[in-house]
């Protein structure tokens, strides 16, 4: 488990399905990740996070002291395949508080720190400002802007030196 000093993160479990399912259900927090989707899609893309051979390095969130579920974080496999990618989804009820700072903050060090990854990329559309501003605020610099999924991406990198 990791820990912030609001959060606690807990390693991915499938008793996590309904948690992660109210990330996938709202609108708000997929209008930037291709939208809500249906029931079937959710099972298989909850069983690849699953079953991950990076799975160990997903994690839920839930608030320390409520233990409210707040979201999930993960370091998984990047588009090229060779890099690391910071991947993260929040309840709306706990944007805008700094949490997602924090736990950013948290699994980015415990990328470069304790996994020694010599860097870690991230990736949003760049329509996606809050996001954007987030990763900037985390000390990651924007590397390039791409086209993929059909929309304008703003990739980003943090590296330990």
């Amino acid at each position: 488990m990791l820990s912030t000093e609001r959060c606690e993160l807990h390693r991915l479990k499938k008793s996590d399905s309904h948690h992660i399912k109210k990330l996938y259900d709202n609108e708000q927090v997929r209008k930037y990740l291709g939208g809500t989707v249906n029931e079937e899609s959710f099972k298989q893309r909850f069983h690849d996070m699953i079953h991950s051979p990076n799975k160990e390095y997903h994690w839920t969130i839930f608030n320390k002291s409520s233990q409210e579920f707040v979201g999930m974080v993960f370091l998984d496999t990047y588009h090229d395949g060779i890099h690391t990618e910071i991947g993260y989804q929040f309840l709306p009820e706990f944007w805008g508080r700094g949490i997602a700072r924090e736990v950013i903050n948290k699994v980015l060090h415990y990328g470069i720190h304790t996994m020694q990854l010599d860097r870690v990329m991230a990736e949003t559309q760049s329509q996606n400002q809050p996001s954007c501003r987030l990763l900037l605020s985390v000390g990651m610099r924007l590397e390039k802007k791409i086209q993929r999924f059909g929309n304008e991406q703003s990739v980003f990198a943090f590296s330990g030196s």
